[in-house]
């Protein structure tokens, strides 16, 4: 149940309409159509952080920012991962732009309703979020050197982010101080700018960022970077070394959402252990578990089992890593 009670035996639930509005032991409704679930587990539905699943587009790499685009613009309801992912136990994903540039696309935070409307598919009243990543990708390790975009090295990536967010500060006070004027001429507002306004509501704390992230250095570096922006990072997505500074991301206030036990596949990876989700648990940081792949998304249940294995985490605990503390 994710509440103190933990699991509950032998327990009743009814539901109206879709929605749960009672839970007990021995519930009457003459009305309700009876589910015999004796022997089975029912669950909270799982949540997942990192998705790429019903988009019929992740990247836009040109530029190291494309804080303008939007993963809302590109998805795709009939997607045959929605179905399967709701298949394995999954209601709600985070479509997330991908890791080909410092600062990313915006997130599509959806409710998986295979073929429906996509107006009905966006989860109403979400929080805004936008990607943002750090080493291998953005820099382009992996890619032919015949790249000239910048950043090519871990220093310029920190300045992307540096010069970013001071353009976007003067960006935004600029148009504040236009709206204060009574007396404004609309033939001198500033000139409207997405990219900008998209970075700016970051700064004011109305866009939250999602972190592709790896290495401590550079976890360090963007929390130093956010507070001396005077806002915090909401989220590390990947952080597979997280457990190094779990210490500092909890002061900062910063979640993770981790790997169950990916590692190796990429230089970045190779301090990567299964033990990163309880270690940082235990230094207060609320963490999840996510998939980044079709696939896992069908066996959330299963990578927050490892957990178990890995660090002696509780069932409930475990559990809470795909339900509660993504959400």
């Amino acid at each position: 149940t994710n509440e103190k009670e933990g699991v509950l035996q032998n327990t009743d639930v009814l539901l109206k309409n879709g929605k749960i509005v009672l839970i007990g032991s021995n519930i009457r409704d003459n009305k309700a159509l009876i589910i015999d679930g004796m022997g089975k587990h029912l669950t909270a539905g799982i949540v997942d952080e990192h998705s790429h699943i019903a988009a019929s587009a992740i990247n836009e790499g040109g530029h190291n920012s494309s804080a303008e685009v939007s993963i809302m613009d590109v998805i795709n309801p009939d997607d045959i991962n929605i179905y399967r992912n709701l298949a394995g136990g999954v209601t709600t994903v985070q479509v997330l732009h991908g890791s080909a540039n410092p600062i990313g696309g915006q997130s599509a935070i959806i409710k998986l309703r295979w073929g429906s409307k996509i107006d009905d598919m966006f989860f109403k009243g979400a929080d805004p979020f936008i990607k943002f990543a750090l080493g291998e990708n953005v820099k382009q390790s992996n890619i032919s050197r015949s790249s000239n975009r910048f950043p090519q090295s871990r220093m310029g990536v920190e300045q992307v982010f540096t010069d970013y967010f001071q353009r976007a500060k003067e960006y935004d006070l600029a148009w504040k101080a236009y709206n204060s004027n009574s007396n404004k001429d609309k033939t001198k507002a500033p000139r409207v700018d997405l990219e900008m306004q998209n970075i700016a509501e970051i700064i004011n704390k109305e866009r939250y960022i999602t972190c592709h992230s790896y290495v401590q250095s550079e976890i360090l570096m963007m929390m130093n970077v956010a507070e001396k922006f005077n806002f915090k990072m909401n989220t590390f997505t990947h952080i597979l070394e997280g457990y190094k500074v779990a210490d500092k991301m909890k002061e900062h206030g910063v979640g993770a959402s981790t790997f169950s036990d990916w590692w190796a596949y990429k230089f970045e990876v190779n301090d990567a252990i299964p033990y990163n989700a309880k270690l940082m648990q235990d230094q207060g940081l609320v963490v999840a578990i996510n998939s980044d792949d079709a696939e896992m998304g069908r066996r959330l249940n299963q990578e927050a089992a490892k957990s178990v294995k890995y660090g002696g985490m509780s069932e409930e605990e475990a559990w809470k890593m795909v339900t509660l503390n993504p959400a």
